[in-house]
């Protein structure tokens, strides 16, 4: 079995030229600058002339330093990684690339080229290392004051990698700490981004930064500046005392009679004291150099040292080169990324083109940042501190202005200063003294100009307009992200140095054709993330300027609209079925079955207009997987089931409730981060009967299934918690029971916290609502997920009557005009005009229609009903909740195990390791022995299925083997039920698709298609229900601009609800995955009353199609993935079972090597198959 775990060791694949050997290039760091360099080295090796050794101290593989605080909202590192862990499997075979991970270079010896290193755990014999050249990235470390009593007392802590954070989280999760003060000290970056981790944790009830200096960010902006700066973080609840400096770090003994002395509080210079339980030192970083200086390389004593390099990054050894925060190039060390992927980009060209093409050097870099920190935009560019210290570099031309002048004339600036008070918004810009250049500035609370003022201080271009119409002339807001006059030049990523023409060309050649190809390709947006709206209009104007139209249709049944295009015209002209949708609105195919696309998007649209029940027969058949039995669909097919828990307030007698019905029907339970209880693995038959024992013990749905809202956190605000300032859990009780039910085109989340503590964490939720002493701060447009985003102020200290309106007309404007699964971040991201033309609307009523939203939602909050009780009590739905049409049998979909005292399905194989059944079953069709017509339903099953958009469909049980019958528009259409995919079996429970008819869009004709292969079986005339006849003549097919199907409107495809592969149900074949298909039998309906499938023998269905054959067992996964980590726990002597220590790595030292190694313990993969939004 190939090895899964990061650290691989596998020996590279030969050159490509066997006669000459290829050099060894060995990098010490994997970090964001040494896999700059390695990514930069394999794009311009053409010639393979090199291999590549990189050496990680850190268990990790490379990953996001600047995302950093990220961290603790997912608590996943996988999530911060530059690049996946397939990505270097990839790299060992086609680049050479080995990577060694948990791996310390213990000596450098220049003269003999070689590293000592410590043994790796995949090679423990590797010990020695030689190289050809030898790059160091070994970074930086946080800076510890050595010198200060107590400052490695338990409780103190650095800001620098993962390793720090986890240790963070453990010590603050100590029940001694909750409620304790902790500690910043420093006020720069790092410390702000420290305060930000600390007040995430939520186990502190103060955040206390010091900082020596009179403001914030003093390396970065003035005075004027860092003090509004200090403002906006005072207001977020943290706490800043500037001109401190820090004497002591008080300790008490711990719990071994002072062998273990924890932080009691600090003691600063000027006497007073502060007590707290946590300190965390972020007060700069210092090269690591260590390695070098101990191998005779020179080194800066000065400063924060470092490895001293030249203009081409050498250093006083032969083939060593240094690169990132351990390179001290003229004196100085860089510790922004910026500089340190310039210094990749210029090392990997003299390594590869310098032969063909003229070295490049080093040059001064910008160190201009733009960030956002606690909430407050900040920015400094160019030289921005001109004006205090002089002016470090002067534009060539002014340069010889000044010499011409005698006595060479002295440089003077000026400063040019906006700030207004009431929108905490200050500039300043500072030029040459004549105002004819640009030399740098800072900027705070609005930094929407400084993407076309870093090029201005770059070119050093003279100036055609005054100075002050950049700062009074600035753009409207809304204009953010206008990309049309920037130079090509513009640098549009500072994290890894990409300009804008670095984007334009790669989409100019047709190398990408996406947004996600742009970003693998250049690594724009994979930094800090604050590019991708720039990067999104240059994609979206550069794709456009190629004639290639960047649409927002729903899908090709729907050529010219989008999601809200189809919202206003159902809304408008009533519509209320599918029917209806496509001859209004469709193509030119008004019959057409529709997709997966636009099935469930037009049933959200009916949902959130006229809110009938999604299980009526109009609805049913658009239904997506959850809604379609109102409950998430699991690995194994069964449902979990999550009753409504309005704030998390629940009584004790509903828990009893709770726990009954998981106990009785056999359900793993777990407690979601929406603060409600989860039960999991019902089966189909079994919903109705747990629905009506919660509906009866006073409960209802919880809509965990819908794209709907899902819960509403809260604290618990004043009802108990002593720093209330509001009813936080009144209020989310209102707001949940309110908007509970309520579609939108994506799933939707609230919060309420009872004061700026934020323990309901609202600042991360679609609405979220802060209680303040006046009444609540309201936010909005905030998501968690794969793209965290943290939410934006829409209104300040509303009264609660006020509440409901506002939220009402945010969340009715977002139905009515939002994409397809688009959450509310992207919606209000792609909001032309942005939070302030939302402001417009909701706040001041600009287009007027601010009753018409209210008065909407009123209608939809009316019209609630639980959907659990409606199912219940309507006899006809009955029938759809079993697994098999023809039986009352059950049968499992795949094993079982026991974990953690519950029974939960086995884990899913690799698709690559027979996770995916890849045999040729549409093929079997042409294989079976013989065929004979049987039995299987009756007819009457069918009824009314002519007139539903997707049909009628059954399970049928037929030996071992399950198979899934339609009758859809008139024609039966059989198959096996089994998903090849991931061995699911569920295919008759999927959405029905057909591809656009050929008339619907341009096309050229095509040789005629084949005949249909006439069954081998036993001789019959196909009857007129069946679809699969052997007599269908040759066709002619179209190739147009959109997918269509070959084979017109009468065929059509099942598409999986588990991943959305869609299967022909006539050839059998997979529409998106060629490897994969299906059995397809023939099938009618006879004068008896009764439903004919043409099958083989039993014995024979069952050894191919099988239930027993290809359902998941236990052990096909391999060994489990926590396997390694278990035994690693028994030789440590760690209480184990199932390893319940490591579930909380840094609990100890040996809880620390857990945490270390969790990620090499766990292989890649995750939800789901490519191209799905979860």
């Amino acid at each position: 079995m190939a090895d899964t775990s990061p650290d691989m060791a596998a020996s590279p694949s030969p050159s490509p030229d066997t006669t000459t050997p290829r050099k060894r290039i060995v990098v010490v760091g994997l970090g964001m600058v040494g896999i700059a360099f390695i990514e930069k080295l394999i794009k311009l090796d053409t010639q393979r002339q090199y291999e590549i050794i990189v050496i990680g101290e850190e268990p990790h593989v490379a990953y996001n330093r600047v995302g950093l605080t990220s961290f603790f909202s997912h608590r996943e590192v996988e999530q911060l990684y530059l690049n996946p862990l397939e990505w270097y499997k990839q790299h060992l075979q086609t680049s050479s690339l080995t990577h060694h991970l948990s791996t310390l270079v213990t000596s450098l010896s220049p003269l003999t080229k070689t590293l000592t290193i410590s043994p790796p755990p995949s090679t423990p014999s590797l010990t020695t290392l030689p190289y050809d050249h030898l790059i160091l990235a070994t970074g930086s470390r946080a800076l510890l004051p050595t010198s200060t009593p107590g400052h490695d007392a338990s409780g103190v802590f650095v800001y620098r990698t993962i390793s720090d954070l986890q240790q963070l989280i453990t010590w603050s999760s100590d029940s001694r700490i909750k409620g304790s003060t902790g500690v910043v000290v420093g006020g720069g970056l790092l410390g702000l981004e420290a305060a930000k981790a600390l007040m995430d944790l939520g186990a502190f009830d103060r955040v206390v930064v010091i900082e020596r200096n009179g403001w914030v960010l003093s390396r970065q902006v003035d005075g004027e500046a860092g003090g509004l700066v200090l403002e906006g973080v005072r207001g977020l609840g943290v706490e800043v005392l500037v001109r401190k400096r820090v004497k002591e770090v008080d300790c008490e003994e711990g719990d071994e009679g002072g062998k273990d002395e924890r932080v009691k509080g600090i003691r600063f210079e000027d006497g007073e004291y502060l007590a707290c339980s946590t300190v965390c030192f972020a007060i700069g970083i210092k090269a690591r150099d260590e390695l070098a200086r101990e191998a005779g390389i020179e080194c800066a004593e000065r400063g924060g040292g470092g490895i001293m390099v030249d203009d081409s990054l050498r250093t006083s050894a032969p083939d060593v080169y240094a690169i990132g925060e351990c390179a001290s190039w003229q004196g100085q060390t860089f510790g922004l990324i910026g500089p340190g992927v310039e210094m990749a980009d210029v090392l990997a060209f003299n390594l590869t083109q310098a032969h063909l093409h003229t070295p490049r050097v080093f040059k001064r870099p910008d160190l201009s940042t733009k960030l956002k920190l606690l909430g407050v935009e900040v920015a400094s560019f160019g030289d921005f501190f001109a004006d205090r210290d002089g002016p470090r570099e002067l534009p060539p031309k002014l340069r010889r202005e000044l010499k011409k002048k005698s006595g060479g004339g002295k440089a003077e600036v000026k400063a040019l200063t906006y700030k207004d008070p009431f929108l905490s918004i200050y500039k300043k810009y500072i030029f040459t003294s004549d105002g004819k250049y640009l030399l740098g500035g800072m900027m705070i609370g609005d930094t929407s100009d400084y993407v076309r003022l870093v090029p201005l201080v770059k070119t050093q271009k003279e100036l055609d307009i005054p100075p002050s119409q950049l700062i009074l002339g600035a753009k409207k807001s809304g204009d953010d992200g206008d990309d049309d006059d920037l130079p090509d030049d513009t640098q549009i990523c500072s994290c890894h140095n990409v300009i804008k023409a670095d984007l334009v060309s790669p989409l100019k050649a047709g190398t990408c054709t996406s947004l996600g190809d742009l970003k693998s390709c250049t690594k724009a947006g994979t930094g800090c993330g604050g590019c991708m709206p720039l990067v999104t209009s240059i994609f979206n104007r550069t794709m456009a300027s190629l004639g290639t139209e960047v649409k927002n249709n729903l899908c090709p049944h729907f050529p010219q609209y989008s999601r809200a295009d189809l919202y206003n015209i159902i809304s408008v002209k009533r519509l209320r079925t599918l029917p209806d949708v496509m001859r209004e609105a469709g193509g030119a195919d008004p019959e057409s079955l529709g997709c997966e696309v636009c099935k469930p998007a037009i049933a959200s649209i009916f949902a959130s207009l006229w809110n009938d029940h999604v299980m009526s027969p109009a609805h049913h058949g658009l239904q997506d997987t959850n809604d379609r039995f109102m409950g998430n669909i699991q690995r194994n097919g069964t449902f979990s089931v999550v009753p409504r828990v309005a704030a998390g307030e629940i009584t004790p007698e509903k828990l009893i409730v709770i726990g009954e019905v998981a106990r009785e029907y056999n359900l793993y339970t777990k407690i979601t981060g929406g603060q409600r209880i989860d039960m999991f693995g019902a089966r189909k038959q079994d919903l109705l009967k747990i629905w009506k024992k919660l509906v009866d013990a006073g409960m209802e749905s919880g809509h965990a299934y819908a794209k709907s809202l899902r819960t509403v956190k809260s604290c618990v605000g004043t009802t108990w918690c002593r720093f209330g300032v509001g009813d936080s859990v009144g209020m989310a009780v209102r707001l949940e029971e309110r908007y509970k039910g309520l579609r939108a085109p994506h799933k939707f989340k609230g919060g309420v916290s009872g004061c700026v503590r934020e323990c309901a964490e609202a600042g991360n939720k679609d609405f979220g609502l802060i209680a303040t002493d006046k009444g609540f701060n309201i936010l909005i447009c905030g998501n968690g997920g794969t793209t965290p985003k943290h939410s934006i102020l829409l209104a300040k200290d509303v009264p609660p009557t006020n509440v409901i309106p506002i939220l009402d007309r945010f969340l009715m404007f977002y139905i009515r005009t939002a994409d397809k699964l688009q959450r509310t971040a992207r919606w209000l991201e792609a909001l032309p005009g942005g939070i302030d033309y939302l402001k417009e609307v909701i706040l001041d009523d600009r287009l007027g229609i601010c009753a018409s939203l209210e008065a909407q939602m009123q209608e939809l909050v009316d019209s609630y009903f639980d959907e659990w009780a409606e199912a219940i009590n309507n006899p006809t739905l009955q029938e759809r909740f079993k697994q098999f049409a023809n039986t009352d049998e059950g049968q499992p979909p795949m094993e079982v195990e026991i974990d953690r005292g519950q029974e939960r399905p086995v884990m899913w194989p690799r698709e690559d390791e027979g996770g995916s059944a890849k045999e040729d079953f549409k093929g079997l069709r042409d294989k079976w022995s013989s065929t004979t017509w049987q039995p299987v339903l009756e007819a009457s099953y069918f009824k009314g299925a002519d007139d539903l958009p997707n049909g009628i469909s059954a399970s049928i049980k037929r030996g071992d083997t399950q198979l899934a019958v339609w009758r859809i528009k008139g024609k039966y259409y059989a198959s096996q039920q089994m998903c090849p995919h991931k061995r699911t079996f569920a295919l008759s429970d999927g959405l029905v698709g057909t591809d656009p008819s050929p008339s619907s869009c341009s096309s050229t004709t095509l040789p005629p298609s084949p005949p249909t292969t006439p069954s081998s079986s036993s001789p019959s005339t196909s009857p007129p229900h069946s679809p699969t006849s052997s007599s269908t003549p040759p066709t002619t097919t179209t190739s147009s601009s959109c997918t269509t199907n070959p084979s017109g409107p009468s065929s059509p495809w099942i598409s999986c609800p588990f991943h959305k592969r869609n299967f022909s149900l006539t050839s059998g074949s997979c529409k998106n995955d060629t490897e994969l298909s299906i059995a397809t039998f023939d099938v009618e309906e006879r004068e008896d009353g009764m439903v004919y499938v043409k099958l083989p023998p039993i014995d024979e269905l069952d050894r191919e199609l099988g239930t027993k054959k290809w359902m998941v067992k236990k052990g096909e996964a391999g060994e489990g993935q926590f396997s390694e980590l278990d035994e690693m726990n028994k030789r440590k002597g760690v209480e184990g079972k199932k390893g319940r220590r490591g579930r909380k790595p840094g609990a100890s030292e040996a809880g620390r090597e857990v945490g270390k190694r969790m990620v090499e313990a766990v292989g890649g993969g995750g939800c789901g198959g490519p191209g799905l939004e979860w």
